[in-house]
């Protein structure tokens, strides 16, 4: 866009804030971000995860030029304030890990115990190939946060290139997931990673945890200009989980799960290996509610893309490029960071919140979009609104994340920032949602963790289905709460399915008190048999 032009625009944006309010998000940072929690420093990516092993939600974030942090929502103070302290004796204390320079967070259960490790995507400064810093893996044993990647049985294992993206991928469906990495080669080092337990030789009962590199072994160990990642069933109607990555210096991959273990990149195949674009932020998202799987991803300073995924005649799968068809703007190039598909003010239509970072040379207001399904040959409309108090014409955006964090069932929008200058974060709420109706969906797995990977699909009493994908990691470095949370607008949810990554179903009726309410829903393994 030409920064004059874009100049105005953001002038004008900012005008019609001051003479209408009624803008998408209102900031809400002072008012939610303990002062002493929130330094100003490089930060970038963010996950959501139970840190803390309360049952309760908390924000993750990268931090770069300083120590990382968990912001932990207080419902005293009724505000986050940051749980990994500078303080030895704190059981958060080497999460913090200020010699990292952090880049890509993620969470999930690798060892099938229930509860969700840590993983923090390192760079030491490292563009490419190989960084001097390894990454860290953390999980909660002996009443604190260890690096399994410091144990000797893994000495052999730790991830030392330059990664973007960490993910988390159940490819065989056991509810023990692997780190999946987008990493960033130079010539022929620095292939993706996978990063699994190894069964054979780990105890889970002692907390031994010994970690393989199976990358090779599942087909995915290629070498590109990793960026940014995506997981969950994309080609795969009966749940197992595929894996779409979006490159710089190359084509994109769209792994599909063979059932097997192993994967068949088949981007090329699906139309989505954009070999032109050089990709950030992405997500997954049914964006006109016909239960498949479509693609919205940002390419830095080039065309952002929505690609559509339809059946075609003798029932295969294929991809369009919706983008310029549904919205005349939402193509035009900006230094897109983060890309987040969700439904913020629970109105039942999703959007799409773009995050880009300010570089000194000209305003890189962030924007937001509202999908509307039934538009032309089954393309969705996607038309800007005004983005309210999360413009940041000036914001050096590099990470975000969703999550209720503070259980009101409105979404919490936490923003970072960082590369080009060191700034707090920031956090939004949406502006009107209080009277719209919602419900949310946590699957968990067999042991009882978050069933990351997993679909949900909801269907209400306008007949309508909504689709949605429980985050192992998207927007580009970052990964969301691990909760399909529905906008419901004045319909009425009566019916929920979950389909896990191990193919297993459940249908579940939904009732009038699970309205405004996230329902927890066991594995089927896990539940009670019902006799007739």
């Amino acid at each position: 866009m030409d920064k004059p032009l874009a100049l105005a625009l953001v002038m004008f944006f900012m005008l019609l804030q001051t003479v209408n309010s009624h803008g998408m998000f209102v900031s809400r940072t002072d008012e939610y971000i303990d002062p002493g929690s929130n330094p100003t420093q490089l930060n970038y990516g963010v996950a959501v995860s139970d840190v803390d092993l309360d049952g309760e939600f908390d924000f993750i974030v990268a931090g770069f030029n300083g120590p990382n942090l968990v912001l932990k929502w207080n419902s005293t103070s009724e505000q986050l304030e940051n749980i990994a302290i500078d303080d030895t004796s704190s059981p958060y204390y080497n999460l913090r890990d200020p010699e990292g320079q952090a880049i890509g967070v993620c969470a999930c259960d690798i060892d099938g115990d229930g509860t969700e490790e840590i993983y923090f995507l390192n760079t030491n400064n490292a563009f490419s190939g190989v960084a001097a810093y390894g990454d860290k893996l953390f999980k909660f044993r002996n009443g604190k946060y260890e690096d399994l990647f410091s144990d000797v049985v893994n000495s052999n294992v730790k991830n030392y290139f330059a990664g973007r993206s960490v993910a988390c991928v159940d490819r065989r469906g056991t509810g023990r997931y692997g780190f999946f990495l987008a990493n960033y080669n130079s010539g022929d080092v620095g292939p993706f990673a996978l990063f699994e337990m190894d069964d054979a030789l780990s105890d889970v009962s002692s907390g031994s945890i010994v970690i393989r590199d199976v990358a090779t072994e599942a087909g995915t160990d290629k070498l590109t200009g990793g960026r940014g990642v995506a997981v969950g069933p994309i080609l795969n109607d009966n749940g197992r989980s595929d894996v779409f990555t979006v490159n710089e210096r190359g084509p994109n991959f769209l792994f599909r799960n063979l059932g097997d273990g192993t994967f068949e990149e088949v981007a090329a195949e699906y139309g989505v290996d954009d070999p032109d674009g050089n990709g950030r932020g992405v997500a997954l998202a049914d964006l006109n509610n016909d239960r498949l799987i479509d693609l919205v991803y940002g390419n830095w300073e080039g065309p952002h893309r929505i690609f559509m995924q339809q059946p075609t005649v003798g029932g295969g799968r294929s991809f369009r490029n919706a983008a310029s068809v549904s919205s005349s703007n939402f193509t035009v190039p900006s230094s897109i960071r983060t890309v987040i598909v969700s439904d913020f003010d629970n109105d039942g239509i999703q959007e799409i919140f773009m995050n880009n970072i300010y570089r000194g040379v000209g305003p890189e207001p962030n924007y937001v979009y509202k999908v509307y399904t039934g538009g032309m040959d089954g393309n969705p409309t996607v038309e800007e609104v005004d983005i309210g108090d999360a413009l940041e014409p000036e914001g050096a955006g590099t990470g975000g994340a969703v999550a209720d964090i503070n259980g009101d069932g409105l979404l919490e929008l936490l923003l970072s920032h960082g590369e080009s200058s060191s700034q707090p974060l920031t956090i939004y709420n949406p502006t009107h949602s209080t009277d719209k109706n919602y419900i949310r969906i946590l699957p968990k797995t067999p042991s009882g963790a978050p069933a990351r990977g997993a679909k949900v699909l909801l269907y209400t009493d306008n007949c309508a289905v909504q689709a949605k994908i429980i985050d192992g990691g998207s927007g580009y470095l970052n990964q969301m709460e691990p909760v399909a949370h529905f906008g419901l607008g004045s319909t009425t949810a009566n019916l929920v399915e979950i389909i896990w990554p191990d193919t297993k179903t459940l249908s579940r009726s939904i009732s009038d008190a699970d309205h405004g309410t996230t329902v927890h829903v066991d594995h089927p393994d896990n539940q009670p048999i019902v006799c007739s």
